[in-house]
């Protein structure tokens, strides 16, 4: 247990390689998960450091900050189990002395899109804190969750932008059995909201579903001979399941991508909001990952990612889903 930056630079000689995971506490499997990956890509004889910090720079209302759980002596245990040499929970005093800092890192536009236009600041803060705590920790490879996606996007930015000797790993999303992605937050949800709160991840598997079978119909029709007058004639026949399934097969094609994968989220987003308790949706958008810019409707191949945020009572959720527009497997 490390307090202040004196005793992190003491902590150990940096002599071996070194993987930082950077958290706020109330640490849950998702953050085991990237423990474990630190501590996997350190190696036996490297270090892996947990910092926990709530950084006041990212909430926008003292009422957020104030709220959001601390539970430093559980963090140490599920830091310990998971495999982390030293956990730094500095003070806010500690990380920054004499007050809030007046010079910050400014996340451009990128950090004023999505979350960034929800909570004005926030990417600038969360931006500044990682930038002081590379500086501190001096890891070799610090490690995110993509849950984050947004989050997981600047930091590389950031980091290649600014020439930060450190490499910067994603990890996947660790989701509940049922499908929910796991968050501290998701604590402050009662039974009720839990359920509704199932649609966010819902509508993205919904909507990577509907990608891959409109790429598989796609393939398909790249190299089946499937024709209108084939479905007419299979009709003729009485053969309307194979006749549907031709005609399909015919009108495949790919620029309905975007637009289809959209639809197929907004479906069940739209259902949750007139249920009870009603699901608020923040945003829906399918992103370029390199800049959080909305892909166009005529996207045929490529990465993006589709992220959603919603609030679900007093609680605000967000996730996503990363997709491949172009694959054919």
């Amino acid at each position: 247990m490390l307090r202040t930056a004196a005793e992190l630079g003491a902590f150990a000689p940096l002599k071996r390689a070194r993987a930082v995971v950077m958290t706020m506490g109330a640490l849950h499997e998702g953050h085991a998960t990237l423990i474990r990956a630190a501590r996997a890509a350190a190696g036996p004889g490297g270090q892996v450091v947990v910092t926990v910090f709530v950084n006041p720079l990212q909430f926008g209302e003292a009422a957020d900050l104030e709220r959001y759980p601390r539970t430093l002596d559980a963090d140490l245990a599920v830091a310990g189990a998971a495999g982390a040499d030293a956990v730094f929970a500095p003070s806010v005093d500690e990380v920054y002395p004499g007050g809030e800092p007046q010079v910050r890192i400014s996340a451009g536009p990128m950090g004023e899109r999505l979350e960034g236009a929800s909570r004005p600041g926030h990417f600038d803060g969360m931006l500044t804190v990682v930038a002081k705590l590379l500086h501190l920790t001096r890891p070799d490879a610090a490690f995110f969750g993509q849950k984050d996606a947004q989050q997981l996007a600047l930091i590389r930015r950031m980091v290649r932008d600014l020439n930060f000797p450190v490499e910067i790993v994603g990890v996947e999303t660790v989701r509940e059995p049922d499908g929910l992605a796991l968050s501290s937050r998701n604590r402050f949800l009662d039974a009720e909201e839990r359920h509704t709160a199932l649609a966010l991840s819902r509508a993205l598997f919904a909507a990577r579903d509907r990608l891959a079978a409109q790429q598989a119909l796609h393939a398909r029709a790249q190299t089946t001979a499937a024709t209108t007058g084939r479905a007419a004639a299979l009709t003729a026949l009485g053969e309307a399941r194979a006749a549907a399934d031709t005609q399909a097969v015919a009108l495949a094609r790919p620029v309905d991508g975007p637009s289809a994968v959209r639809a197929a989220a907004l479906l069940i987003l739209d259902d949750a909001a007139a249920g009870q308790p009603p699901l608020a949706l923040d945003y829906l958008a399918l992103v370029d990952p390199a800049d959080f810019t909305e892909i166009p409707d005529d996207r045929t191949t490529g990465e993006a990612v589709l992220a959603v945020a919603a609030r679900v009572g007093t609680t605000r959720l967000i996730d996503n889903i990363p997709l491949t527009f172009g694959a054919t497997t």
